[in-house]
Order: C-alpha cells, then structure tokens, then sequence
C-alpha cells in the first residue's frame, strides 16, 4: 500500500527557490566529480545549493563516504557498512578549495561509528589541508558527536578550524524518533566542551550548531532549546524549515511560517547569540562565512 503524501499542501511561496548563477554551479560540480569529492549539498537536496555555489562561492564537502551507520529519519544520506576511509581525500578536498578559489569552506562527514576515532583524525588532516593550500580560506567543520569521545573532539580542535559546529537538529521531546541512535545530552555536551576550548585556547574560534523544524516540536520547545544553547556558550545557531527528501523519511508536520523564524532570530539575538540565521531556506552552513564574520 502507497504511503500517505508527507508534505501539508502545496509547498508555500516563501520555500520556492529561485536558480542564479547556472555558470559558477556548473563549474563548482564538475571540479567535485573530476576529483571524486561528496557534497552534503546534493546529498541532502539543500534548497540553497545554487545560491551557495553561484554566488557566496562556499561548499560543504563531506568526508569519509556516502554510507552512515546511523539512522536518522530526517536523512537522505545512505545507512549500512561504510567502506575503508579514503587517505587521498582530505588532500583532495584542499584542492578543490584551492582550485574554485572558496572564501570559506564547511566540511563535515557521515557518522562512522565502526572508526574507533569517528574519523576525528580524517577532518584534522582536511582542516590541515585545506590551510595549506589556501591559507586565506575559513574552515568550518560540522561534526558527528564521535560518540561522546573528548579525544576525537580534540582532534578536530587541535587543527585549527575557524567554526565547530554540531548540530543538535532537533528539539529533546523528539530525539528518539529523529535521531534513535544519538542523544541529545552528548551533543550539549559536545557543544560545551568546544566551548570550553575556545575559552581556553583559541579566543577566536566560534561554536554553532543547529535544528530543523516543522517535525512537530512547540515554539516552546525550540526557545528551550536556545537556552540550553546558550547555556552552553554557543555563538551561532541556525534554525530551518524541514523539507522530507522523500515519503520514507519523517513526516513534515507543519510549514513554519515566516514570522515565527523572525521570532527565533529576535529571541536568540536576546539571549546573547552572536548571530542567529534562521528562516525557510536556512541550512546548516547557510551563510557559513557570513555568520563567521558577524
């Protein structure tokens, strides 16, 4: 039997997308192909990608393969056994930075729990990388929770990146149906301990994470969460509208209207964060250079 559409009605006139640059895009995924790279942005259908790679010139490789060993229901990434991680790849990505001359670069990767590290060590040498070949460039990495470790969490640190970001995705009442295999304590905890660096170490470096909505949290909820945020020192959040990839992921619940993201950017704004992107079409390194610069 057919399941039920997932989507409440036709997709609202502030979610259409408008296409600039088709010249810059196409260049940005021919070098991706040549050089055999992943980006979240086709994997996960991000509405912005055009934007990100036309205009703003910034891109969010993803490491390690195609193939998670979590199962988010929100996730159009591939699950199962992932295969042995590639050593020519964090070079590889450098390359394509350097060679599409990006301002800013985001790099992230599948979970990879069967890694006794998470693949810690495979985002440090990307970030060491990326910095040799482009010097000018900002990084920023979205990382996994690498299962709680501090050591692989200071892996990552200890190289350098301009933005450590996790994201939390979703607000804790849903945790166990969005995101069943991780938990929503260890990734404020993860949150807190790159806070903690920062204090420390590198005054410069900020810490971000992020959510969707539309999967049937309160506003509530989602200002909680802020704090929670906050509580754990985070500079930069983002908050977007959920978008089901296909019929068998999580069911959207609702479109959030535009007035209620203005409300998140205002109430975080409040609360103390350095900058809050939140709105329709926000993606987790949406704007990831401007929100960096303030």
């Amino acid at each position: 039997m057919a399941r039920p559409p997932v989507l409440p009605g036709p997709r609202p006139e502030w979610l259409k997308i408008r296409v600039p640059a088709p010249e810059v895009v196409a260049e940005v995924e021919g070098l991706i192909r040549s050089q055999r790279l992943v980006t979240v942005c086709e994997e996960a259908r991000c509405p912005n990608l055009h934007e990100c790679w036309g205009l703003h010139r910034t891109a969010t490789f993803m490491l390690m393969g195609e193939v998670c060993t979590r199962h988010c229901g929100f996730c159009n990434v591939g699950k199962g056994r992932p295969g042995a991680l590639d050593p020519g790849e964090p070079q590889r990505v450098a390359e394509a930075v350097a060679a599409l001359g990006l301002r800013f670069a985001v790099v992230t990767s599948v979970n990879r729990d069967d890694l006794p590290e998470g693949g810690s060590g495979h985002f440090a040498q990307t970030i060491r990388w990326i910095r040799t070949l482009s010097p000018g460039c900002g990084v920023e990495v979205l990382i996994p929770d690498f299962r709680g470790s501090e050591e692989a969490l200071l892996t990552v640190l200890e190289a350098g990146p301009d933005v450590l970001n996790h994201n939390v995705e979703t607000v804790a009442h849903l945790y166990k149906r969005v995101r069943p295999d991780a938990d929503y304590r260890q990734s404020l905890q993860v949150l807190r301990r790159a806070a903690d660096w920062r204090d420390r170490r590198a005054p410069a470096l900020r810490v971000k994470s992020g959510i969707m909505v539309g999967l049937g949290e309160t506003p509530e909820q989602v200002l909680a969460l802020m704090a929670d945020w906050r509580e754990a020192r985070v500079d930069i959040t983002t908050i977007g509208q959920y978008l089901p990839p296909s019929p068998l992921h999580l069911p959207l619940d609702r479109y959030v209207e535009p007035a209620e993201f203005e409300m998140y950017r205002e109430k975080g704004l409040a609360l103390g964060f350095q900058k809050v992107e939140s709105g329709p079409l926000v993606r987790s390194s949406y704007h990831a250079k401007e929100s960096f610069g303030g």
